[in-house]
């Protein structure tokens, strides 16, 4: 016998609401698995709740687990860690993190879960699909010892960004962001803080996240000459505006697109994404990554917690949904 959950849709545009589910059995080589914490992908999930996903980019955003279809009704979401309550012996009772939406429990292939490290609490778990976009990027980035870098954006991805760069010996890393307050997070993730007038110049490196046209151009202008912008940012259907009349030519600086759905041409014929994905759970062993989790609420509030997170009205950098109270 199957079961009833519950999951948040986007009703349509700027409209969010919870509707029952049925779950059904799990299945040999299935997995049933109880939600314990989502977390909120902000910049996309914000996009996604606003319909700004361009009607060309429908089949190629699409969530691996989503239901319907953009701009709406959908069902999205892919930070989800739960436990699982049937399926192979190896995972029965183990926490697992999922590319899901949230919901409450939900029923997929044994395959589409990692086991989450017994060290890693739940509330950081979430943040593992951020962190292997992250890895992502430094792959496609391939940063060097003692590279003189610049993080522009200081949010989710940002800062994982930042945390993982400064992680290599002798890399000088600056977290780069309009709002001042993200200098107390980055004392937290131990990189430097700037803003946008202040950032240091000359950089090998510059990794690209805020989403705005302000921010890319001044991602370029602070390119040491040959240097490389690594952009991440997924601007949907806002228009990119950049001046490209100064040193972009003369110093010939490098803009390149990094994006999670494939793996990295630096590692694809050695890596999966599930052993990417193994990867960023293992990193978020280190607790620094605790200073991106800025708030939780429980699943009940979604439809009226998503619109002051896709407005800004609730500032945050990861905010979580617990529905361990359920």
């Amino acid at each position: 016998m199957g079961s009833d959950a519950l999951a948040f849709w986007l009703r349509e545009p700027g409209v969010g609401e919870i509707r029952p589910t049925a779950v059904r059995e799990p299945g040999p080589g299935e997995v049933l698995v109880r939600t314990l914490r989502s977390g909120v992908s902000r910049g996309t999930e914000a996009l996604v709740f606003r319909g700004g996903v361009p009607a060309s980019q429908y089949a190629v955003m699409r969530a691996p687990f989503q239901d319907g279809d953009f701009p709406g009704p959908v069902k999205y979401g892919y930070l989800n860690v739960g436990v699982v309550e049937q399926g192979p012996a190896e995972l029965s009772g183990r926490t697992v993190f999922c590319l899901y939406p949230h919901q409450t429990s939900y029923v997929v292939p044994a395959e589409a879960v990692v086991v989450v490290p017994e060290e890693v609490p739940p509330s950081r778990a979430v943040l593992a699909g951020t962190v292997e976009t992250a890895i992502n990027a430094l792959w496609d980035a391939a940063p060097l010892v003692g590279d003189r870098i610049a993080v522009v954006g200081a949010g989710m991805v940002g800062c994982c960004v930042a945390r993982l760069l400064g992680r290599i010996p002798g890399v000088r890393v600056t977290l780069v962001d309009v709002d001042p307050s993200r200098a107390e997070i980055a004392t937290a993730l131990e990189v430097r803080f700037a803003s946008p007038a202040d950032a240091p110049d000359g950089c090998d490196l510059v990794v690209h996240t805020s989403a705005t046209s302000a921010g890319l151009q001044r991602s370029l202008d602070l390119l040491a000459p040959e240097g490389t912008v690594i952009d991440l940012s997924w601007y949907g259907d806002t228009e990119v505006h950049l001046s490209l009349g100064g040193a972009f030519h003369t110093g010939r600086l490098g803009l390149r697109a990094s994006q999670v759905g494939t793996v990295a041409a630096a590692r694809r014929g050695r890596r999966t994404p599930s052993d990417r994905l193994a990867l960023a759970l293992e990193l978020l062993r280190d607790p620094g990554f605790d200073a991106l989790i800025s708030g939780v609420s429980a699943f009940d509030e979604l439809p009226e917690v998503m619109p002051r997170l896709a407005d800004g009205s609730l500032p945050a950098l990861c905010h979580t949904i617990s529905y361990e109270a359920r």
